[in-house]
C-alpha cells in the first residue's frame, strides 16, 4: 500500500495530527484538511486514493461534502462519525460513502478498513486479453478494470462498495446470497456481524441499474428471510 495518498478531513487538530502521523508510519502519503473548503483546495492539486471524512465538521458537514465528492468521482470515502445513530451511517452510505467507523476508534481498525477498501478498489494486474468480463441485460461488467457500461458504451458510475456487491452477484447469478455472505465478501474481516447496511448498498445498486436501463427486468430481487438473488442472465464476454 506504500505510496497511496490518503486525505484526512477532520476539524479536531489532535485527532487529525495523530491520524496523519499514524498513517505516515504505515507508509501512506497523507494530506490533511480541517473543513470542506480546505479539502477542495487540496483536491484541486492532488488526487487521493482514499478520503477519511469526519461527519461533524464546521460549516459544511461531512454528509454534504460526501454528496459533492461522490457527484464528481468515485474516490473511496471512509466516514468517521461520533454519533452512534444508525440513521447517520445509513445516510452516509446512501450518499456514497464506502465504509464508516464510529468514534472513538482503534487506529488499527481504521488502518484495516482503509487497506480493505483500497484492495477492493484496485484493478487487478492482468495481461491484455485476459480480463474477466461479464454481460447481462444490456450491461457489460469488467471485473478487473472495475467498470460497468451499457452496451452502447455509456458508463454506469458505481462506488467501490456498489461495484464490489455487483461483482458478487455476477459471479454467483441465480443463487440466494445471504446478507452475511455479501457482507463478508465485500468488507471481509472489518465487517460487523450485526451490520445490516448491506441493504442500503443493495438498494443503491438496484436503483442505479434501473436508472441506467429502465427497460431491464428487476435484476436484484429480495428473498424473504433469505437474502438477495441476482436474476440476470450472466454470460462471459
Amino acid at each position: 500500500m506504500n505510496g497511496k495518498v490518503i486525505l484526512i478531513v477532520e476539524d479536531d487538530r489532535d485527532i487529525r495530527g495523530l491520524l496523519a502521523d499514524f498513517l505516515k508510519r504505515e507508509g501512506f502519503s497523507v494530506e490533511v484538511a480541517e473543513d470542506g473548503a480546505a479539502a477542495d483546495r487540496i483536491l484541486a492539486r492532488v488526487a487521493p486514493d482514499l478520503i477519511v471524512l469526519d461527519l461533524m465538521l464546521p460549516g459544511e458537514d461531512g454528509l454534504s461534502i460526501c454528496r459533492r465528492l461522490r457527484a464528481r468521482g468515485a474516490t473511496p470515502i471512509l466516514m468517521l462519525t461520533a454519533k452512534n445513530d444508525d440513521i447517520d451511517r445509513i445516510v452516509g452510505l446512501e450518499l456514497g460513502a464506502d465504509d464508516y467507523l464510529g468514534k472513538p476508534f482503534n487506529p488499527r481498525e481504521l488502518l484495516a478498513r482503509i487497506r480493505a477498501i483500497l484492495r477492493r478498489s484496485e484493478a487487478s494486474a492482468v495481461r491484455a486479453g485476459e480480463r474477466r468480463r461479464r454481460s447481462f441485460a444490456g450491461f457489460v461488467v469488467d471485473l478487473d478494470a472495475r467498470s460497468v457500461e451499457r452496451a452502447d458504451g455509456t458508463s454506469v458510475p458505481l462506488t467501490s462498495a456498489e461495484f464490489d456487491l455487483l461483482a458478487c452477484f455476477v459471479e454467483r447469478p441465480r443463487r440466494v446470497l445471504t446478507r452475511d455472505q455479501l457482507l463478508d465478501w465485500t468488507r471481509g474481516r472489518s465487517a460487523d456481524p450485526f451490520d445490516r447496511t448491506i441493504d442500503v448498498t443493495v438498494s443503491r445498486l438496484r436503483r442505479k441499474l434501473e436508472i441506467a436501463c429502465p427497460s431491464a427486468p428487476a435484476l436484484v430481487t429480495t428473498v424473504r428471510n433469505g437474502g438477495y438473488l441476482f436474476a440476470g442472465d450472466v454470460k462471459d464476454v
